[in-house]
């Protein structure tokens, strides 16, 4: 009787971990405190544990979605939430352009199309916070933006043109075990535009959001990171029916906590 007593608590603790494991296709990510880019008087953000997507969302993964939902389709997305460039390399609502591969990461996505994508997944975009602060690591290093070579790299691969040809998976993977935050395309953030602002606060709602401002890297803590100056002022200069070129996205989640 003991056994089967203890067999079955066994079972049980083992699916209570596996429930709060981190989920199928995703990276755990442990949260810490640390000056980001734009910080001012050394600001120090935490950022809490969060689940981030391997690889960025792909055409064939966004495919399935659009499938499910007709309404995010090319031909039936309303313009007020992605503009006349959205899915622009794709034939037609369920086709991709000749050339556009299905693993390559999907891009001509608006932000409110990338939102709805993460929430029919039961996720979200990750905050413009947990993913400067997954992307600053390197290979070896939680962060590596102190290395000279860091930077250079992720210079040399914004300076490369991409092409259809680039797939998932083809850049090593950090620290945590995500692949192409660099290298590949520009990601969506939940908040892509808040470093516009220059209140005391970040958060400050006062300012116009929809402003054209390449200023993202007013306050910025090290002048000399230009790779990640391109990324905030690249944020800064978009609005959230965009749809470009080279502007992908991935998802996060919220670690649910044993209690």
């Amino acid at each position: 009787m003991r056994t089967k007593i203890f067999r079955l608590s066994f079972v049980l603790m083992f699916v209570q971990l596996f429930s709060y494991g981190q989920s199928e296709g995703m990276a755990r990510i442990e949260g810490a405190r640390y000056i980001p880019l734009y910080g001012r008087d050394s600001t120090v953000v935490a950022v809490n544990d969060f689940d981030l997507d391997v690889y960025p969302v792909t055409n064939k993964e966004y495919l399935d979605f659009v499938k499910n939902f007709p309404k995010w389709q090319k031909s039936k997305a309303k313009k007020i939430f992605a503009d006349g460039s959205y899915l622009r390399n794709w034939k037609n609502d369920l086709e991709l352009n000749d050339g556009a591969l299905p693993n390559s990461p999907v891009t001509y996505v608006s932000w409110f199309a990338a939102k709805a994508y993460c929430a029919s997944q039961g996720k979200r975009l990750p905050t413009m916070d947990e993913w400067e602060y997954a992307a600053m690591a390197d290979e070896k290093l939680k962060d590596a933006r102190i290395k000279k070579s860091y930077n250079e790299q992720i210079l040399s691969w914004y300076e490369a043109p991409r092409s259809n040809e680039n797939v998932i998976g083809q850049h090593p993977k950090n620290y945590w075990g995500v692949h192409d935050l660099h290298g590949l395309v520009w990601e969506w953030t939940s908040d892509f535009n808040s470093v516009l602002l220059s209140g005391e606060s970040r958060k400050d709602n006062e300012k116009d959001n929809n402003l054209f401002c390449g200023s993202a890297s007013l306050g910025a803590t090290d002048l000399m990171n230009y790779a990640a100056f391109m990324r905030y002022a690249f944020r800064g200069s978009v609005k959230a029916n965009y749809a470009i070129k080279n502007l992908g996205f991935r998802c996060a989640k919220d670690v649910e906590n044993i209690k």
